[in-house]
């Protein structure tokens, strides 16, 4: 790389000297929200190197399932896509996108990616795929005025003999939103993402918080263990205390409902609190933070908080391109510190701070708020990792049809749970068990080591 260019700068020399004379144009699918984000990438592109840039979006949740049926279809005609993270593997499986290590050799300064704080989703069987352009770590809000209220904290501590603060443990978290319900009073005790897609992540921290592996080292199911069983049972007791339409909000419809000031708790990303730190918006200055609560499992038994990078966006380049090269370094140049800063700025876009640069910068500050990002960095770096393997659909998919019964009354938890660990066998199976066993190995050597080491398997207990 040039001494005298930014990273930036140099991607689109490469660029410019790669297309010559005919810079052409290039095709970009991108979930709904994220346009915002990308506009100050694309138009910094386009005037650096002339290529024109044709950004399509599409629904959020069908973003994955799309990009893959349109290239097995032959219909493909984009070159660069941004599906969610934990669907990288699925798309691996389907063959719909292109390794990048070639291009990573020729083109990346040494030590990029270790700029990125959260980047355990760029790669599949040890190959290059992506590149993180959110980070996507969950966060708790909390109505800091009813947490700070001075009545409602001695109250508390009369009642409990312990503190009124940010939960560390989801038992704190449940025993919380069960003495803030009240709504005669106007005010409910939570509000969590319950929809059929998305209740599994709930149960995926619970089941981690109460110290299990999803899997034992040999892929064995571990969400019908004992521990799981508690899970979901504290699952369904404070289903009693959340806000009606826990169960069937949009993500949108979740921030409106918050945004009313009448719940007591929330969960959510960046993205989120985007939306409530607005100038004008109802809760402004009203929010206090705090990673997912884990449980008592460390030393002593003190409190281990594991946080969950459960969604993010990633840059990929589509298999079928006849531009695979100017494709790779779009996805380069987006991702560079002066881009990515310049993309997370954005308020009205989904992509939440994922490297140093962007938590120092002046403007993304007062987007999000400074305590804001204090608790998100620390969350982002202790993040446990989605299931990043092949079928991560389809284990998700099952699990929450499972869940999402349990909790509407119409099955069974025992029976659900049971059911489930059967047919993930049969996911496992269909997938190659050994290859499983492999990656599943190495995702578990990812997990950041303090809360590896409160993990267990149900055969060691």
């Amino acid at each position: 790389m040039a001494a005298d260019l930014t990273l930036h700068e140099q991607v689109a020399q490469w660029v410019r000297d790669a297309t010559g004379p005919a810079p052409g144009k290039l095709s970009v699918l991108c979930p709904e929200g994220s346009q915002r984000n990308l506009f100050p990438i694309t138009q910094a592109f386009t005037a650096m190197t002339g290529v024109e840039i044709d950004l399509r979006s599409i629904a959020s949740h069908s973003l994955t399932a799309r990009i893959a049926l349109e290239v097995i279809a032959g219909e493909g005609s984009f070159d660069v896509a941004l599906p969610a993270t934990y669907g990288l593997p699925d798309l691996v499986s389907s063959d719909v996108i292109l390794p990048l290590d070639d291009f990573v050799d020729a083109y990346e300064p040494a030590g990029f990616r270790e700029g990125s704080i959260y980047r355990l989703g760029d790669t599949v069987d040890q190959k290059t795929y992506g590149f993180q352009a959110d980070g996507d770590a969950y966060i708790m809000f909390y109505l800091k005025e009813v947490l700070q209220d001075p009545v409602e904290q001695a109250r508390y501590a009369d009642t409990y003999g312990t503190a009124l603060d940010v939960p560390q443990t989801w038992e704190e978290l449940d025993r919380q939103m069960a003495w803030f319900h009240r709504p005669d009073e106007g005010l409910f005790g939570g509000l969590l993402l319950r929809t059929p897609d998305y209740v599994a992540w709930e149960f995926w921290m619970r089941l981690h918080g109460y110290g299990m592996w999803p899997f034992s080292e040999d892929m064995e199911c571990q969400i019908n263990t004992p521990e799981g069983h508690v899970a979901l049972a504290d699952m369904r007791r404070s289903a009693e205390h959340l806000h009606p339409g826990t169960g069937s909000f949009t993500f949108v419809e979740n921030w409106e409902a918050f945004l009313r000031g009448q719940t007591y708790c929330n969960i959510g990303w960046g993205g989120a609190q985007k939306s409530f730190n607005e100038k004008g918006a109802a809760l402004r200055g009203r929010l206090t933070y705090g990673a997912p609560p884990g449980g008592p499992l460390g030393p002593g038994g003190a409190p281990v908080s594991i946080p969950y990078f459960n969604w993010g966006w990633s840059f990929v380049v589509n298999r079928a391109s006849s531009r695979p090269r100017i494709g790779y370094l779009f996805s380069l140049f987006a991702s560079t510190p002066e881009m990515s800063t310049r993309s997370v700025r954005e308020a009205g876009g989904f992509f939440d701070p994922n490297r140093p640069e962007h938590y120092a910068d002046s403007k993304i500050r007062e987007v999000y708020s400074p305590e804001f990002l204090t608790v998100h960095k620390a969350s982002l770096e202790q993040a446990i990792p989605d299931l990043y393997l092949h079928g991560h659909s389809e284990y998700f998919r099952v699990l929450n049809d499972a869940l999402f019964a349990v909790l509407s009354g119409e099955t069974d938890p025992r029976g659900a749970l049971d059911r489930t660990a059967q047919l993930w066998e049969m996911i496992t199976s269909r997938y190659g068990r050994a290859r499983q066993i492999t990656r599943w190995r190495q995702l578990r050597a990812r997990y950041p080591a303090n809360i590896a080491r409160v993990l267990r398997d149900a055969k060691s207990t």
